[in-house]
């Protein structure tokens, strides 16, 4: 089982998850000749997906999905309101009815050999999910555009061998930054995106012994700097397992040095996690 970053940030996102037999792509939120230029770099092209898994309809999630589409026909997934949402997206263009397949939050979807789980997420669009999604025993977890955890997130999400995080924001260059108030509020909010805090604090409640990599992911270009994302999390998860000399605080089962952590690139893919 593979999992890839193709690209992953404010300005686009496109993830490839897969195994030897089945290929998948999670959003397509950059155009299709970017989309197709990071597949063949791990030796694939369009015409082996088997599937396009839609967290939600926002178009630095779903940009590429009109033209990848129409041009080779694979089939969509993504939950009711989110197709409703697409269809209502003008940017995207026509799409064919039958390309389209409803799934729903914690209902299986098997696509081949690989297992696909939807998880309800809080973000501000019509109805989206993260996935998790495995093979045999192995377990990618797939998590961004969330403004809030709770105890089912985390439920959801145990025993990861492999996580795509989000890390959007610094929490003090968004306040002093160009943004709107409005805008920032949305982003500070239960429906908006993860600090890097509160990132680190995710990661920390899904810590394993089989936690094999995590990738931190969506980052911000106007509010994040790669180094602040690795350094707030490494801070968290550090701190949550009992160093520093904090060690009356509860204690997850491994520790920041147990697993690498990469931080996505927004512009190129980043090196393919074989699990």
């Amino acid at each position: 089982m593979r999992i890839c970053s193709i690209a992953s940030g404010s300005s686009g996102n496109c993830i490839y998850v897969g195994s030897e037999a089945t290929h998948l792509l999670v959003d397509v939120g950059i155009s299709g000749k970017r989309t197709e230029e990071g597949l063949k770099g791990l030796d694939l092209s369009m015409r082996d997906i088997d599937g396009i898994l839609i967290t939600h309809e926002h178009a630095d999630h779903i940009a590429g999905l009109g033209v990848l589409g129409r041009k080779y026909g694979v089939p969509i997934y993504a939950t009711a309101g989110t197709i409703e949402a697409i269809r209502n997206t003008s940017s995207v263009g026509e799409l064919p009815e039958e390309l389209f397949h409803v799934i729903r939050a914690d209902e299986k979807l098997i696509i081949k050999d690989l297992t696909c789980n939807p998880v309800a997420i809080s973000h501000d669009a019509a109805e989206p999910v993260a996935y998790r999604i495995s093979h045999g025993k192995k377990k990618v977890g797939i998590v961004t555009d969330l403004g809030t955890y709770n105890d089912y997130t985390v439920e959801s999400l145990r025993g990861m061998n492999a996580l795509l995080l989000e890390a959007n924001h610094d929490v003090n260059m968004l306040q002093v930054g160009r943004y709107p108030y409005y805008l920032k509020q949305r982003i500070l909010g239960d429906r908006g995106h993860l600090s890097n805090e509160r990132a680190g604090q995710l990661l920390c409640e899904l810590l394993n012994e089989e936690l094999e990599a995590v990738i931190l992911g969506h980052l911000s270009q106007e509010n994040n700097l790669p180094e602040l994302a690795y350094e707030a999390v490494r801070v968290e998860v550090t701190m949550a397992c009992g160093k520093d000399g904090e060690e009356d605080r509860k204690k997850p089962p491994i520790g920041f040095s147990d697993f690498p952590m990469y931080v996505a690139s927004r512009s190129r893919p980043s090196e393919a996690i074989r699990l």
